[in-house]
């Protein structure tokens, strides 16, 4: 099978993903608010933090394997899934913070992989973390409350899987 379809699949797995953990998992569960983890620091996040950098990633997979079309198609995908599953107080914050970075996180990722895929995938995971963060937090619960958590949390997974790409390629390839 196609590693394009592959990353597809996991993309729109990520985004329901996202939204059941972020009631439903955590050391914290704030009553009309997040559940939250851990990130270190004494900061913590919202748990879907960890699905969300992931396809933020994925979403940059896809634009590799499949194109930008595909990777069009995908965020159209993921909006949708985001809306028919998330809780109904997160469902239009879901929807309108996931479109926005993810179409956002595309635009900087188009712009800059043709110089490096790793930059590509670091500056646009930042964007794209940043702006979902900041969206999503205050359009879901009217608060910027742990929007450092959520932007750590989305560019550490970030840099975990930039970097791992990095050390795959140059292992396997010995280039950038």
């Amino acid at each position: 099978m196609n590693k394009g379809y592959i990353a597809a699949a996991a993309y729109a797995a990520t985004i329901p993903a996202a939204n059941w953990m972020i009631g439903n998992v955590g050391t914290v569960c704030i009553p009309d608010g997040p559940c939250l983890i851990p990130l270190g620091f004494g900061i913590t996040a919202p748990s879907g933090v960890l699905m969300i950098g992931l396809a933020l990633l994925l979403r940059d997979a896809v634009h590799e394997y499949l194109g930008a079309r595909w990777s069009l198609y995908a965020i159209g995908v993921g909006a949708v899934l985001s809306y028919l599953l998330a809780d109904p107080f997160i469902a239009i914050a879901s929807v309108v913070a996931f479109g926005v970075s993810e179409l956002s996180d595309f635009a900087v990722y188009s712009k800059i992989r043709e110089r490096s895929r790793t930059l590509g995938i670091l500056a646009s995971g930042v964007v794209g973390s940043v702006i979902d963060s900041v969206l999503f937090l205050w359009l879901a619960f009217g608060s910027l409350a742990h929007v450092e958590g959520q932007i750590i949390g989305k560019i550490a997974v970030t840099c975990v899987a930039a970097g791992g790409l990095f050390a795959w390629r140059f292992y396997r390839h010995g280039k950038k």
